[in-house]
């Protein structure tokens, strides 16, 4: 390989894009690969990589199943759904649940769960942004911090359609990164054979991880570039910090207003120090 080539292509690895410039969600959970990653970190109840820990989810969903007062006759839509962790704990107080999620892998797995548990869950395998439905809800989710990788037109589009689906009365709850968290993150590259274990590919590969803040927006870049034998590949992982204010500003352009801030989705009382919050949310009026 010519010198000039290569230099251009690690100055390409190296760039930094604008905030939200690519979207690449599908890459991760559509891929036959990672999408099997993906769902074994999700199973996996002693990590927090891809959902929290089973003992964090059996405490919200206690928490939300009170605080929202569910239990027949009671709908519920969880957006990114992923393989059913929430909508099955959900749906065992006798609510009906709508899980949204386009992973077919996650998909196939929650359906199967709640055939054989015999669980009222309608999954819906689609991409939430184009989620449309007749049918109105007491509670919609989005939980762990999914709101926080979409740009803030998808963020607009987004709260817009919650406010839509709400029945009188009804509530949304979501959780956002913090912006303790976006000071602690650090800028930074690094490049490894098989970068992340295997992750990325089954075969072999070489990984450069490339890490940026963008202090103005309040964004931060996780760009992967998996090189392999036959092809090279870029995966975006962004994600917007939020403080209350500014979680607020956005709620109310979406056509919601904030009525509490918690330190998480399972009720704890708010932390200013907090890496995460977690905000419920009514229809303006």
């Amino acid at each position: 390989m010519e010198t000039a080539s290569l230099f251009e292509q690690l100055e390409v690895i190296n760039s930094r894009p604008q905030p939200f410039e690519f979207y690449t969600a599908e890459e991760l959970w559509t891929n036959e690969h990672t999408s099997k990653m993906m769902l074994a970190c999700h199973l996996n109840g002693e990590s927090d990589r891809s959902s929290r820990k089973i003992s964090f989810i059996d405490r919200s969903a206690r928490w939300i199943a009170s605080e929202f007062g569910l239990g027949p006759g009671k709908t519920v839509a969880d957006f990114g759904c992923g393989p059913g962790l929430y909508a099955e704990r959900l749906a065992r107080t006798g609510a009906a649940v709508t899980g949204i999620d386009f992973s077919q892998r996650s998909f196939d797995y929650a359906r199967d769960r709640a055939r054989q548990e015999g669980l009222a869950i309608q999954y819906v395998r689609q991409n939430y942004l184009e989620f449309q439905t007749a049918e109105r809800f007491d509670l919609v989710l989005m939980i762990y911090c999914d709101f926080c990788a979409l740009s803030p037109a998808q963020r607009g589009l987004l709260l817009e359609k919650f406010a839509a689906l709400l029945r009188p009365g009804g509530s949304v709850l979501l959780d956002v990164c913090a912006m303790p968290a976006y000071r602690r993150k650090a800028e930074g590259a690094s490049c490894a054979a098989n970068l992340q274990d295997g992750f990325w590919s089954p075969d072999r590969y070489y990984g450069f991880q490339n890490s940026y803040k963008y202090d103005d927006a309040r964004v931060t870049l996780d760009k992967f570039t998996i090189v392999e034998k036959d092809r090279t590949r870029v995966v975006y992982n962004w994600l917007q910090y939020f403080e209350t204010d500014s979680i607020t500003k956005e709620s109310m352009g979406g056509g919601l207003r904030i009525v509490r801030f918690l330190a998480n989705v399972a009720g704890d009382a708010f932390d200013p120090e907090g890496d995460e919050f977690a905000v419920t949310a009514r229809r303006r009026t």
